[in-house]
């Protein structure tokens, strides 16, 4: 007879970091702008509240020179 065990859920990260658009997509990459639209972004001085992730860090990586971050 097998027994059920229960799975406790992962625990999530409550840690978020404020991204605010301060450059236009003007003259960017193909790949920057559509890492700009991955994030949300479509005009100037947005602002989007993300949550920190491995993920996240890696899209604000790429374009770094267009956007503010805050912790």
């Amino acid at each position: 007879m097998e027994t059920k065990t229960k799975k406790t859920p992962a625990k999530k990260s409550t840690k978020t970091i404020k991204i605010t658009q301060i450059h236009s997509v003007i003259g960017a990459t193909p790949k920057q702008r559509a890492t700009m639209k991955a994030l949300g972004f479509s005009k100037m001085n947005q602002t989007k509240i993300m949550p920190d992730n491995a993920a996240m860090r890696g899209m604000i990586e790429v374009v770094k020179h267009l956007v503010k971050v805050e912790e």
